[in-house]
Formats: structure tokens, sequence, C-alpha cells
């Protein structure tokens, strides 16, 4: 079954309407620059709320290691989700799984790839300028090669209008979603969150 990370949650309703949409996954945005930005505070307050057996993870941009690690002990966050340009050496330090996130404008983006011994690697849009969370979609062909270094986290410009066809094209181990769903930044859509999750789970 295809994983559902819904990205970039950044109050309580949200993320419970996630859950009942049926996300694996619940994602929390600590990198400054991001307009779903979300406070330690807030995160810690919505990850109390949040159902057993949902994972949440914290994405971060290029910050100093004992930053994450303090975030990810104040929040009790799952999993660490980098969308800088971290070596392979931070992300082994890091004490949480950690999926990298790499940004794809062409098949020399992924040359790295194998650099990186972490749990998923995050495929997004390469978008000058932008950490993640564009809407913008990239060449799905460029996929294929990645797939054999381990588990691919389809991301950019996803929306419940392409993501069966993605998802027939890519088959990945899951997707990641956050402007696709929303009806303005940092605000989910309740109904484009069930329309996302069920057409994962059906492929139609």
């Amino acid at each position: 079954m295809i994983a559902v990370k819904i990205c970039g949650i950044t109050n309580i309703d949200d993320a419970l309407s996630a859950v009942e949409a049926g996300a694996d996954a619940l994602g929390f945005i600590f990198a400054k620059k991001s307009p779903r930005l979300v406070s330690r505070e807030t995160a810690k307050i919505i990850i109390k709320q949040i159902p057993p057996f949902v994972t949440t993870v914290g994405v971060f941009v290029d910050e100093p290691l004992d930053v994450v690690q303090d975030a990810v002990e104040y929040c009790s966050l799952d999993i660490v989700q980098l969308h800088g340009n971290e070596s392979p050496m931070y992300c082994s330090q890091i004490n949480r799984r950690v999926i990298k996130a790499f940004k794809v404008k062409n098949a020399d983006s992924l040359l790295m790839l194998p650099e990186y011994q972490v749990c998923g690697y995050l495929l997004d849009t390469f978008i000058e300028g932008a950490d993640g969370g564009t809407g913008k979609q990239f060449d799905w062909n460029l996929t294929m090669d990645a797939k054999k270094y381990g588990r691919i986290i389809l991301a950019g410009g996803l929306n419940p209008e392409n993501v069966a066809e993605a998802i027939r094209q890519v088959k990945p181990y899951g997707v990641d979603v956050s402007s696709g769903v929303e009806s303005l930044p940092g605000k989910k859509d309740r109904a484009r969150m069930m329309d996302f999750v069920r057409r994962v789970r059906t492929g139609e």
C-alpha cells in the first residue's frame, strides 16, 4: 500500500481532518522561509492530540544539528525530513530516522542519492530559491534510476487530479502532498484531502 504524507500542518483541525482522511503521516515544517511554518510550541500541542499509529515528520532546512535535535525531543517527532544541503555525515548524526529530500531538475540532481544512508528519499521539484511546497511537477521519468537506491517518496505538484497517474507511472513507496490539498498556504481543504487519499487507495 502506498504511504500518504500530508505536509504543512499548522493547526489541530487540519491535523485531525488529515488523519480522518487516512493519512499515514503528518508533516510539520520548521523552515523559517516557509508559508507553512509552524512553531515548536504549536507543533507539540498538535502532536499530543494525534491518534496513535500516525507518524509525525519534522521538516528542516539547513538548521544546526542541535536545533533539529532539540525540536525532535521537544515535539516528540518520529522522523526528520531534511530539505537543504545537509551532508551524509549530518544525516547520520540525527537520532531519528531520516528522509532526505532532493530537488529534481535533471538526472544529475540524483547523483548523490547513494551517498545517503537514510530511510527514504523524497523527490521534489527544483525551483530556484524554493525549498519545497511549490506545487510544480517534475519529470517523473527521472525517478526510475533513483528507485534502485531505496524507498522513493514522490512530491512536487501532486494533487487529487494527478496522484493516481503519478503512482501508476512511478510506483513509489509513498506520496507527499501539501499545496495540492490546500485552500491557501498553511490551511488544508478537508474535501481535497479526502479525495487525495481516496484516489491513492483506489487508483482512480
